[in-house]
């Protein structure tokens, strides 16, 4: 048994735990270290701490202001109209105002054959002169065609030739010149504009592919070409623009439910904090209703499941599987297959019997979790301004993700354009060398390579500043991974200090002192911010060696082979883990610091030992209690779902008349219950908090009190005598 502690109740000593105070001292010498409970005359030392982690906290903000640094010098070089404007080929912007192509917004391409990936396409890398033009092509034309209408009607040459470079009087130039000279495109197709670029107008008619109701036209240059080639030409190009399509659906039935979805997050907020209210009455009551919610959702899911399966019996070809179709973009394709209905039902089916098994197996245990949910119920209760904490680590977060964005975005488009040599034939030697389209026609390349072209390829520069410029990104990146995890551990420590005071508190709520959250946030800002650092700073680390590891997973793909992707995936799972348990460790070593206001490692230390001496305990209270608050979470944001699911299928038109015309049902539904699962993890999350600072609490009283009147447990008796039953404590107080 693990000895006891030196009790903090004795005479001379503070009533409320003070895990700091080392020895009784005359009243005269603590007067201005004391403030008194003016119900009961009681002096509560207020308890003396120093920084920690000072090292730490110092390189913290060393590197804060480094990155305060990086972001003005980003914004001195970086330039976002690149990211907004597209790019001609000459490094122009298109549509920039007070420039000459201001009234010209869209990215025209020369020869879309050129382009055999969609990717160089969207990142202006494509092998063909582009130019910044009103409006895209609308019809079929080639070169040859205008040299020929020209002589009856100029009006075709003047529409034509606002594709070209420059203006021209006539078509005078043959074929061959203008592609040697690259001065006009040589043939145009039906064209939208998305992404402010020209994209062929691909449609389907009866099965087939069409361009502007054709299937097969002229390229120009005397070749018959079909929908199919162009399309293989740039080969991803479909998907990108069926996206486009299910990208304007998605932001239709966004505009027409926003305010659907705004009142779900309301009622989930409110229903959220109803729960967290009505714990600390009728705890057990509402633990059944958790459990009766979630099983009947299911259940319900399981139901429609069946029902949907059901209803596509003999439909054609509803009996193919998920891999005879493939890939779509189109999702709803998916649910007119009986096998995605079966295979939603059987999901369901085993989360419904795996929630039943653990209820049955830790019903026992359950009991005590119903104690713990309603001391912390109580605690919220006298500390409401908890519930109003996760509104700030909102904000802080916000603030951290929007000025990440927003330095990554001016160290991408910091620079001046640089030119690379593109040849369409990809066989010229110099192909990717730095070039100077203003003389690149004069140079020897021009000649050596017939058809290369000087096109713009990318911002940089030969400045010290833009060759590190993939290094302070790096830099941006892991300085956001810190900021965030120290965030999230200031608001961690904040709440324990606060429920720390409640539980040490031997008369509550009157020996609570004044202010708790506001209180242990300074506390914690003032003497622990080295401390915090330094947690985060290791979570940080994990974080970035976790996406190193995925970067080069994506671009060694295709080089890797079975005993590289085997190790991949070992080094994915170790890291994931090694994650899950620092986190772990950091949490409660974030309790301890509240409490005893020693650093980080030390607090480590002390935390991992207490629930080593305690392992029974942690079994069986902590993490059944994290069960019963996922399931809250669950209830709630399914709750909402089923809701949504009612009023965005019209199956409550009796009570509430939906949303009519909707592309794709399942995007507000998804939007709703995220969003809503989002909500209720913000007031649970304070609930996890407080329930394991009581736990932590809880497993120090055992260790340091006996239950005497000289040292007896702060632990409240309701939840002390539900624990006598299961015999994690003493069965009675010493007298």
């Amino acid at each position: 048994m693990a000895k006891k502690r030196e009790p903090p109740s004795i005479k001379g000593y503070p009533r409320t735990f003070d895990p700091n105070f080392k020895g009784p001292v005359a009243k005269s010498k603590v007067s201005s270290q004391v403030h008194s409970c003016s119900s009961r005359g009681i002096e509560i030392r207020i308890t003396n701490r120093s920084c920690t982690d000072v090292l730490c906290c110092i390189i913290f903000i060393l590197f804060i202001i480094a990155y305060i640094l990086l972001g003005l010098v980003a914004w001195v070089h970086g330039d976002p109209r690149r990211v907004a404007y597209p790019t001609d080929s000459k490094g122009h912007f298109c549509g920039q105002k007070g420039t000459p192509n201001e009234n010209k917004t869209i990215l025209f391409y020369f020869n879309l054959f050129s382009c055999t990936s969609p990717s160089v396409v969207v990142n202006l890398q494509c092998p063909t002169t582009q130019i910044c033009v009103s409006k895209c092509p609308e019809k079929f034309l080639t070169y040859m065609e205008i040299q020929f209408m020209y002589r009856t009607n100029k009006h075709y040459w003047m529409y034509y030739s606002q594709f070209c470079k420059s203006p021209f009087v006539k078509p005078a130039k043959t074929v061959t010149q203008v592609l040697l000279d690259d001065d006009c495109p040589i043939a145009i197709f039906p064209s939208k504009p998305f992404l402010q670029r020209c994209f062929p107008d691909f449609t389907t008619k009866n099965g087939t592919l069409t361009v502007g109701n054709k299937t097969i036209f002229e390229d120009g240059s005397g070749k018959k070409r079909n929908a199919i080639e162009l399309r293989r030409a740039a080969n991803r190009v479909n998907k990108i623009l069926d996206a486009r399509a299910i990208g304007m659906k998605v932001f239709e039935d966004y505009a027409t439910t926003w305010y659907w979805i705004l009142i779900g997050l309301t009622i989930a907020m409110l229903l959220s904090w109803l729960f967290v209210i009505l714990l600390r009455f009728t705890a057990g009551f509402l633990f059944w209703v958790f459990m009766v919610g979630v099983i009947g959702i299911i259940g319900y899911g399981i139901w429609h499941c069946y029902q949907e399966h059901s209803n596509l019996q003999g439909r054609p070809n509803s009996h193919l599987t998920i891999y005879d179709i493939g890939f779509q973009t189109d999702i709803s394709m998916y649910f007119q297959l009986k096998q995605t209905w079966f295979a939603f039902m059987i999901i369901l089916c085993l989360l419904e019997v795996f929630i039943i098994l653990m209820l049955i197996f830790l019903r026992e245990r359950i009991r005590i979790s119903i104690a713990l949910l309603k001391e912390g119920s109580k605690a919220i209760g006298y500390l409401p301004t908890t519930l109003i904490y996760p509104v700030l680590t909102f904000i802080f977060l916000s603030i951290c993700i929007a000025y990440w964005a927003v330095t990554a975005i001016y160290l991408a488009t910091s620079g001046v354009p640089i030119y690379k040599v593109i040849s369409p034939e990809r066989t010229c030697k110099h192909e990717n060398t730095t070039c100077n389209p203003e003389i690149f026609n004069t140079t020897e390349i021009a000649r050596v390579c017939p058809g290369a072209q000087c096109n713009f390829a990318f911002y940089g520069g030969k400045s010290l500043y833009h060759q590190y410029v993939p290094t302070f990104q790096m830099f941006n990146l892991f300085v956001f991974l810190w900021l965030i995890n120290f965030i999230i551990a200031l608001g961690q420590c904040a709440l324990a200090g606060a429920f720390a005071s409640y539980y040490w508190a031997l008369k509550k709520p009157d020996d609570i002192p004044q202010y708790p959250v506001f209180t242990a946030f300074g506390r914690a800002i003032r003497y622990h911010t080295g401390s915090l650092a330094f947690g985060s700073l290791i979570l940080a680390l994990i974080q970035m060696f976790k996406l190193v590891l995925e970067y080069l997973d994506h671009r060694l793909k295709e080089a890797q082979n079975n005993i590289s992707k085997f190790l991949q995936c070992c080094l994915k799972c170790c890291f994931w883990c090694l994650e899950k348990m620092v986190k772990f460790f950091n949490r409660n070593a974030y309790v301890m610091i509240a409490i005893y206001g020693k650093n980080f490692c030390r607090s480590a230390r002390d935390a991992f030992n207490l629930l080593m001496r305690n392992v029974l305990k942690v079994a069986v209270m902590d993490k059944v209690t994290d069960f019963v608050l996922i399931l809250g979470k669950i209830l709630v944001a399914g709750c909402i779902g089923v809701l949504a699911f009612l009023l965005f299928t019209h199956r409550l038109p009796v009570m509430i008349e939906g949303p009519t015309s909707l592309n794709y049902y399942w995007v507000p539904l998804l939007t709703v219950i995220i969003g809503s699962y989002l909500v209720a993890h913000g007031f649970f999350s304070v609930y996890a908090m407080c329930i394991d600072t009581i736990f932590i609490c809880f497993c120090e009283d055992l260790e340091r009190n006996d239950g005497s009147r000289e040292k007896p447990y702060f632990i409240a008796p309701t939840l002390h005598g539900t624990l006598n039953k299961m015999q994690l404590v003493p069965l009675k107080q010493k007298e």
